[in-house]
């Protein structure tokens, strides 16, 4: 929401209806765990001092989906959000940066392969959904397998604590390079 006179009015004469919590729940209440949809608040601010009714307020929204028909649902519904006050004003910016990393017959097949030369290494390798965003969903959309995650072994992702394996790095550059091998002698 955009800095108002009229809205910080509003917000003095109808203190409840100008808080961006039913914003930020209807935002989150659009995540879908199980077609692997999530709509995340991660960034909120507004106001100048604790003391003052805050002109606006401005949340940043994490939107991620396994398919395209389901980015489409949710940037939808994203982009149906209104203001519940009259006087105030609600302002929708951004937009999807990069398509979802649809598992295609392709895909699944390229990850059987590594599967194989991961268990020559006695490695178990494992598929796994994460929702997450790279490079490699461009190529994906394109109709190129990819293989997204399959370098170092990591923890805490996108938190103070995210750090790499390093025991494991030996182990995952012994597997990429049989990958490579793998595929150069087909």
């Amino acid at each position: 929401m955009e800095p108002d006179r009229r809205y910080r009015r509003a917000c003095r004469s109808q203190p409840g209806r100008c808080r961006p919590r039913d914003q930020i729940l209807a935002l989150q209440a659009m995540s879908d765990r199980n077609s692997g949809t999530t709509a995340s608040v991660g960034l909120i601010e507004g106001g100048t001092r604790r003391n003052v009714v805050p002109a606006y307020a401005r949340a940043g929204i994490d939107v991620r989906g396994a398919t395209q028909p389901e980015m489409n649902r949710i940037t939808r519904a994203v982009l149906g959000l209104a203001a519940r006050n009259p006087k105030a004003r609600l302002k929708i910016a951004g937009g999807t940066n990069r398509p979802p990393m649809e598992r295609t017959p392709q895909i699944a097949a390229l990850f059987e392969k590594a599967q194989e030369i991961a268990k020559e290494l006695d490695i178990d390798l494992r598929e796994a959904f994460v929702g997450g965003g790279s490079d490699g969903n461009f190529c994906a959309a394109l109709g190129v397998p990819v293989l997204d995650g399959i370098g170092a072994v990591v923890g805490g992702a996108h938190a103070r604590t995210e750090h790499v394996v390093m025991a494991e790095i030996p182990r995952r550059t012994t597997l990429l390079a049989a990958l490579i091998e793998g595929f150069r002698l087909q």
